[in-house]
């Protein structure tokens, strides 16, 4: 495949945690595949507050590779919010999205190109089978379902970290500033072209994964409150349907008591219905707090990341 008719360049942005031990097998791999796609390509590495010597690994890959540029955190702001940093900072017409475990092997970035050649605007990279155990993999499958109610496209259950973007999507949100980012959704905001291509998910090469099943349920909870009305529409439902069982109830003791001449006995029945229609009520009033909560830390203008230092940049030598 010769992408040098279609793109003047390939930016690979990958999210650095603690993968010190990692990152010169990747560099040293990703290297021979851009060489074969295009002339004119870069690797930003966004270091996100790791607490191993990933930095100083940058360093030393960026001295070593002119083509490699590193981006550090002042802290750990997540994954999402450092791939944002990454695209911002890309330079080419054509930006990738790797993680930094090699459990999406590099070469298959042509794949997923093959696809931006088409005309799509994002490419997902997803895996034929997932190397996580059964609550991982759970999770995740709730994650995109979130995702899916928020972005309003099929493909959103076909999401991962191994994407391949059209750069020019970001100015869909070029002035976003909120702390909650999911690239995912913000770069929805911006095209309804995305497609898929399976490829390999394989093993982790070493150390564990940082996403752990409630990061995820958080990740997802974030999501739908930070990016859709779902959860507002869902205390709306469970409020008509608590006031009509009230009207049916209603109706049950008004009508046993023109029936049988009483009321209706016991203290668990009316516990009971206190329990519900006061669970229902602090569901609401829980989905508004985390409403009003993304609103006060966007009236704060708390930003999505601060960059501390940077290193390399060969296109401004």
């Amino acid at each position: 495949m010769d992408q040098n008719k279609l793109l003047d360049g390939i930016s690979v942005v990958i999210p650095v945690y603690n993968s010190a031990e990692i990152l010169p097998d990747l560099i040293a791999r990703l290297a021979p595949v851009l060489d074969n796609i295009t002339a004119a390509y870069e690797a930003i590495l966004i270091e996100d507050g790791s607490r191993d010597e990933s930095w100083a690994v940058i360093e030393r890959l960026s001295e070593a590779n002119v083509w490699v540029r590193g981006i550090r955190m002042m802290r750990n702001y997540g994954q999402h919010n450092a791939l944002l940093c990454g695209l911002r900072a890309a330079c080419f017409t054509c930006t990738v999205t790797i993680d930094d475990d090699l459990q999406h092997p590099p070469e298959e970035i042509p794949l997923l190109l093959e696809k931006i050649a088409q005309g799509y605007d994002v490419v997902y990279g997803t895996p034929a089978k997932q190397q996580h155990g059964l609550w991982r993999n759970l999770a995740s499958y709730i994650t995109r379902l979130a995702l899916q109610s928020t972005m309003g496209i099929e493909n959103a259950r076909k999401v991962s970290a191994f994407r391949a973007i059209r750069t020019q999507v970001r100015q869909a949100f070029a002035h976003y500033q909120s702390p909650f980012v999911v690239l995912d959704v913000l770069l929805g905001w911006g095209t309804t072209r995305f497609a898929s291509a399976t490829t390999q998910h394989l093993p982790r090469q070493s150390g564990k994964s940082n996403y752990t099943f409630s990061k995820l349920i958080l990740h997802g909870v974030n999501m739908l409150t930070g990016f859709s009305v779902l959860p507002l529409q869902m205390a709306s439902l469970m409020g008509f349907a608590s006031a009509f069982f009230g009207i049916l109830i209603f109706f049950y003791v008004i009508g046993r008591f023109f029936i049988e001449g009483g009321s209706v006995p016991g203290f668990p029945f009316l516990a009971s219905i206190i329990a519900i229609f006061s669970g229902v009520q602090l569901f609401a009033i829980g989905i508004i707090g985390e409403y009003l909560a993304r609103m006060h830390f966007r009236i704060m203008e708390r930003p999505p990341y601060v960059v501390r230092e940077e290193t390399g940049d060969y296109l401004n030598d």
